[in-house]
């Protein structure tokens, strides 16, 4: 149904994507949109540290220590898949390199550091691991190609079923060496949905063949916040767009219809979490609301070098306003689902920042691999899964420096997870999710110390890079991994309901034909798709998605890979 204005609940990527097609593709004007939002960074954030203290999820956890910088995750692209985040992006331009479009300037810097990662598994007494040899077994082999060949119209035969009990008959594939890297590169588990691993094999199947070395992956200038969302940010306000910030959407009104399946939003009630005033926001039959309807950084807290992150039970912002929706239709999902299983779903990250490079020289030295190309994993000496076996405890992301805009000359930011954060570490002898920012540099330390090949150990220099440290912050995300969760097809709502007069949902907890989530591509795929039905354009001139699985050529390496 054709609208003239539209309210985003939500300044994430994926409103984002749809205000800037509902602008150039529906050539509405900027100031017929307006933004109501806690942030206006979403998940592809960065930030200096002290930026984002105060924030709503933030503000009851004050740290001592705020310098340094905060990134609470981070996002792999590649230019094969993220077709929509690619076309996005060469429609802006960039924020911070004069006459590049965002997407020019992500090329321009990809080119010219290409990703080759060396170490993506290490292991102590091993030192790197060869990932080339995956370590599959013939019944390994067996079940991936039955859910590689598995058509979309059967996608629901996996309906309700984890990893885990996809592969019961195989446990052994769980220590493999494809698993080790497949679970850290996009952050399954083994109680995560098997539908949704079935989508990332037909999507990434051609990562099969450079897994190991991930140089499929593409990478930002800088972080995600400033490469990505200040882009598109600064484009949105010079095409005179409302972007309201602190503001929590806490309530719908609906239009009564003799029809309990018909949905109208006809008003929204929010509240000033600067001044505590409730609000509320009439919508009228020319306008749609867009709404975002989960994010995997709600209720995220920080810690700081010398505080772990305080662990925040607040169900999530996006999801409970969700979750009030799907209580009055039934065709809008389950929430709980995703948000009410921390346990599925939970992270701990960090930040750390170096006032030297020092670590960063260390790791390299290690690693055998210069900053900007890796993702590095380290499996356990001794079992630590639900299943009794070994896993990763721990993973860094050593990004190309500076990774902040605002970084000094000497200055290093490194980025870790531990996917697992109750799970207790090998050097500090507590949860991860307990750890302060200093105990976490220590784990990390160990760890590197294990795979250390010489001469010497980076446990001769542990002092001095300690002493190197500015700040260390932990994220403690509750959600980072919730779109993943066990579900079925219709435990997510479409992004244009059945029977939905002006109200779409966009963002990773939507569900869409073929798309696999935890992705900029289905983020901003749906933007695309909610802007394109509110401003009457043909679905047919969506940006069209690459099928790699109906690839022969891609299909006959991946079988061969399989076998290495």
């Amino acid at each position: 149904m054709q609208k003239k204005k539209a309210i985003m609940i939500g300044a994430g990527l994926s409103n984002m994507a749809a205000a800037v097609y509902l602008i150039q593709e529906g050539k509405w004007q900027g100031d017929q949109i307006t933004f109501y939002s806690l942030d206006d960074h979403g998940s592809n954030d960065g930030a200096p540290t002290g930026d984002v203290t105060d924030e709503y999820w933030n503000k009851n956890h004050p740290m001592e220590n705020q310098k340094g910088y905060v990134a609470r995750g981070g996002r792999m692209l590649n230019y094969r898949t993220y077709v929509d985040l690619m076309d996005l992006l060469d429609r802006i331009p960039s924020a911070t390199e004069p006459n590049m479009t965002a997407a020019e300037d992500t090329r321009d810097f990809d080119a010219k550091h290409r990703t080759f990662d060396k170490a993506r598994l290490l292991e102590g007494g091993k030192g790197i691991i060869d990932g080339g040899h995956l370590g599959l077994n013939n019944k390994s082999r067996m079940l991936l190609t039955q859910m590689i060949m598995m058509s979309d119209s059967d996608e629901e035969k996996l309906d309700n079923v984890t990893i885990a009990e996809y592969f019961k008959e195989d446990p052994a594939f769980f220590e493999s060496n494809f698993w080790y890297m497949w679970e850290t590169t996009f952050a399954f588990r083994t109680r995560s949905s098997a539908q949704e691993l079935r989508r990332y094999m037909h999507q990434m199947i051609y990562e099969f063949t450079q897994i190991e070395h991930l140089v499929g992956v593409n990478r930002t200038r800088y972080n995600q916040y400033e490469s990505i969302m200040l882009p598109l940010i600064n484009y949105l306000k010079e095409q005179g767009c409302h972007i309201v910030l602190d503001r929590l959407v806490t309530d719908w009104s609906f239009k009564d219809t003799t029809m309990q399946d018909k949905i109208t939003v006809t008003g929204l009630h929010m509240l000033n979490v600067t001044t505590n005033q409730e609000e509320y926001v009439a919508v009228d039959d020319d306008t749609a609301v867009i709404f975002t309807n989960g994010s995997i950084t709600d209720s995220a807290t920080l810690g700081d070098f010398d505080t772990p992150a305080a662990e925040n039970m607040d169900y999530g912002a996006a999801s409970s306003l969700w979750k009030k929706a799907a209580e009055q239709f039934y065709n809008l999902g389950t929430p709980d689902k995703f948000f009410a299983d921390r346990d599925a779903s939970e992270w701990v990250s960090f930040t750390l920042t170096t006032k030297d490079h020092l670590l960063l020289n260390e790791i390299t030295r290690i690693t055998t691999q210069e900053p900007g190309n890796a993702l590095n994993s380290f499996i356990s000496t001794t079992p630590i899964s639900p299943l009794h076996q070994k896993d990763v405890n721990m993973s860094i992301v050593v990004h190309h420096q500076p990774h902040f805009t605002s970084q000094k000359p000497n200055e290093t930011v490194i980025w870790g997870y531990f996917l697992y954060p109750r799970r207790v570490g090998e050097f500090v002898t507590k949860p991860y999710i307990e750890m302060t920012g200093k105990e976490m540099v220590q784990e990390l330390i160990g760890q590197l110390s294990k795979v250390d090949p010489g001469p010497g150990n980076i446990r001769d220099k542990e002092a001095l890079i300690m002493d190197s440290v500015i700040n260390n912050i932990p994220v403690y995300m509750p959600y980072a991994s919730a779109l993943f969760n066990n579900r079925a097809k219709s435990d997510r709502p479409k992004v244009i309901p059945a029977h939905s007069t002006n109200l779409a949902f966009t963002g990773e907890f939507v569900e869409q034909p073929y798309q696999m989530i935890f992705t900029e591509q289905s983020a901003v795929r749906s933007g695309e798709i909610a802007a394109f039905h509110f401003a009457g354009i043909p679905m047919s001139r969506l940006v069209p998605t690459p099928r790699y699985d109906k690839d022969l050529k891609t299909l006959a390496r991946a079988a061969k890979k399989m076998f290495a």
